[in-house]
């Protein structure tokens, strides 16, 4: 006897996720429309970290912007500094000398890798996989304490300057940074293991959140978010800055920009960060880490305590009415960060403070497509696709 299945009437509602969700980080809501568990559509909502860095720029000289700019992503803090030194020092048209260049390189990849290491890991916790998060923190402890041996602060380094850096790399440097790059492998292997084949891991990862490449450049995604739709744009390839011409290394790209393909775009970024950290250690210039001109580069000591022209440019460039001028005008200066894109638009009204400053923050624009991929789907995979979006609060709430 065939029986008749019932329709059980169902009645839509809102729910918010986030912002006091830990998968949130408690800075960002998601308003669901659910039909059952099923999303129908999404509201975002930011601005509950809102902390208006880029009009504190305007009260600030140029230099001490750059203790700002590392807040916004606080895993990757020097890419943020170094993306911000190369804007300004395009709009005074100096270039620094290769040893910094390749110093800079090297700082941004060993903190690309400490930021995929912390998303992945994180990522994992969320769809309930904690021991991944204990191999990826355990690397990136190792990375921060190189951090810390060379810019003295294992977070918020703030250790470029315009110009160059803060200080030359201290002896011990490249044998510390090699002996990190020959050992840290194998554990993206390990995690690869734990996690690749994983038929929970691709249960919650594969075929959820995709996008395809049309949309992904539509929506104005960048870094790994673009690169998982199958599109190899990197702007270390296209538009390369800080030596990147002179390394050998390849984009990974996916499929189907899904969270699964997220997670490998990551993965294999990892492996070729340490492949250019490699080919920069072994071909290391030396000479000089800043540029030549004391009204820029602050002086060293020495040249200040025995010389009245060491310091008085050290007075102008620290006294906060004088600093450096930079020409009237206005530039926009990209760079590849481990999120994707990271651009700041910066005019000058011919003193010692930017009349305005503007930043492409790349977790700003990721995150807008959170509603386009989560549609459709179930609410425990909005976690699995915020995470793999790797939204870092401090830049989206700039």
């Amino acid at each position: 006897m065939k029986h008749e299945v019932k329709e059980i009437p169902t009645e839509r509602m809102v729910l918010n996720f986030g912002p006091s969700h830990p998968a949130t980080h408690g800075v960002f809501r998601n308003i669901l429309e659910l039909d059952g568990e099923r999303i129908l559509d999404v509201e975002v909502e930011i601005g509950f970290l809102h902390s208006g860095f880029e009009k504190l720029g305007e009260h600030r000289t140029y230099n001490q912007f750059i203790t700002i700019a590392d807040r916004m992503n606080y895993l990757s803090p020097l890419n943020n500094d170094i993306g911000y030194v190369l804007a300004v020092e395009k709009l005074l048209g100096i270039e620094v000398p290769p040893r910094c260049q390749y110093i800079r390189a090297i700082m941004c990849e060993l903190n690309r890798i400490a930021d995929h290491l912390v998303s992945i890991g994180m990522h994992a916790v969320d769809v309930g996989a904690f021991t991944v998060f204990l191999y990826a923190f355990k690397q990136r402890e190792i990375i921060y304490d190189l951090l810390e041996f060379v810019t003295g602060s294992r977070m918020n380094n703030s250790y470029p300057r315009v110009g160059g850096l803060m200080s030359d790399a201290p002896e011990g440097f490249e044998d510390k940074v090699k002996d990190f790059a020959d050992h840290f492998l194998p554990t993206v292997d390990d995690i690869e293991r734990l996690l690749t084949r994983n038929r929970i891991w691709v249960d919650r990862n594969k075929g959820i959140g995709a996008i395809s490449a049309e949309e992904a450049i539509s929506w104005g995604l960048t870094g790994p978010c673009l690169r998982a739709a199958g599109v190899e744009w990197d702007i270390r390839k296209t538009e390369p800055y800080s030596s990147y011409d002179h390394f050998d290394f390849e984009i990974p790209v996916g499929v189907r920009g899904d969270s699964y393909d997220r997670y490998l775009v990551r993965m294999e970024e990892m492996r070729q960060s340490n492949r250019i950290i490699q080919q920069a250690i072994a071909n290391l210039p030396g000479g000089e880490v800043n540029v030549d001109d004391p009204k820029i580069i602050l002086p060293p000591k020495e040249r200040v305590y025995h010389s009245i022209e060491g310091l008085i440019h050290h007075f102008k460039l620290i006294m906060e009415e004088h600093g450096f001028q930079t020409p009237r005008g206005e530039i926009y200066s990209a760079t590849e960060v481990p999120n994707g894109e990271l651009g700041f638009f910066i005019i000058s009204d011919g003193t010692n403070k930017p009349y305005r400053i503007h930043v492409r923050a790349p977790s700003f624009i990721n995150y807008s497509v959170f509603p386009q991929l989560i549609k459709g789907h179930m609410i425990s995979d909005v976690v699995a696709v915020i995470s793999s979006l790797n939204i870092i609060a401090g830049e989206l709430d700039r």
